[in-house]
């Protein structure tokens, strides 16, 4: 197995403020987290390597390019397809790390399975067990910018919101309002018997560095734009993020990854390289309340969290940067 080593990140990111270094859990000591990791038994996986195929998504199918709508409503449409798929370049001033929202919303929000926005915005309002309270479509997209971009929320009614809002609700068009249409947030697999870190570093090394990087930093083109999207560290989502859940992850990563070529991975591939690739250290929770532990127990009371777990003798999320102070 390819020892990482150690590196050092600058912490001039989306939640992050001055300079830290830390280091990539070695193979040997990554069966920590597999050993912190139990899921419940009588798993329907069984911990083998099996695939599950990926359920046939819906019927509904989001609108077509040609077919968003013209005159004055359909510029703010246009805007929010920008900033979906170019977020820094549109709305910078939110955004603190090397994300866009199309790297996690494939095919600008239309496929399914990949948290589609058609999908997404015909179940709001919605209670959110995260937030506590009822959230609006446009409170869900704030929390994307303070979690994902690891950046700040746009106040209620910013025009980057009203943007993001009238896209989505033009590829909804025609979809039933609040039904959980097929194909809708990421694939749901059965549990594992057990989380595997180690052969997740060995799927992480042969299915994803070539795009990723052996670091998971990601790649960027000869002009500096991010090509394919850091993973870990002070440029990726932070740890309130939704894909810091291992079950999000998982079924994500089973769903779409390596891209183009989803459904490629074993159930036990798509989970343990979920657990690889969350077993390391990124921007803090923006709701830490001073304590890793205390903030695990409100926040990331679950076996597939990693936050605040010991892997090579570290804590994850003792030497996370601040989130949402980095600048650009």
């Amino acid at each position: 197995m390819k020892d990482l080593g150690t590196w050092v990140v600058g912490v001039i990111l989306l939640g992050l403020a001055g300079l830290i270094g830390y280091s990539l859990p070695r193979g040997a000591d990554l069966v920590s987290s597999t050993q912190a990791m139990k899921p419940a038994a009588g798993s329907q996986d069984g911990g083998n390597n099996t695939a599950t195929a990926r359920p046939s998504p819906a019927q509904f199918v989001p609108t077509l390019e040609n077919d968003l709508p013209t005159g004055e409503f359909g510029e703010m449409v246009k805007l929010g397809e920008a900033i979906f798929t170019d977020t820094k370049a549109h709305a910078g001033e939110f955004v603190g790390n090397d994300l866009r929202c199309a790297n996690c919303h494939l095919d600008r929000g239309r496929l399914a399975h990949a948290a589609p926005m058609w999908a997404a915005y015909v179940i709001y309002p919605a209670y959110r067990s995260k937030d506590q309270h009822v959230n609006t479509f446009a409170e869900r997209l704030q929390g994307c910018f303070r979690f994902s971009m690891n950046g700040k929320a746009p106040e209620l009614g910013d025009k980057v919101l009203v943007a993001l809002e009238s896209y989505a609700f033009a590829l909804a068009k025609g979809a039933p309002t609040g039904e959980k249409l097929p194909g809708q947030g990421f694939l749901k697999l059965p549990p594992p018997d057990a989380l595997d870190a180690v052969n997740g570093q060995q799927v992480y090394t042969s299915r994803c560095a070539t795009c990723h990087g052996a670091d998971g930093q990601g790649q960027r083109s000869a002009s500096g734009q991010t090509v394919f999207p850091p993973l870990w560290g002070p440029r990726s989502y932070n740890w309130g993020a939704g894909m810091s859940s291992i079950t999000n992850a998982a079924g994500f990563i089973k769903a779409n990854m390596p891209l183009s070529q989803g459904n490629t991975l074993s159930d036990r591939e798509a989970w343990d390289v979920a657990t690889y690739i969350n077993s390391q250290e990124r921007p803090q929770d923006p709701r830490f309340i001073g304590s890793v532990a205390e903030t695990r127990r409100r926040y990331h009371n679950s076996p597939f969290e990693m936050y605040g777990r010991t892997v090579n003798g570290v804590t994850l999320g003792e030497n996370s940067p601040l989130s949402g102070t980095v600048g650009r």
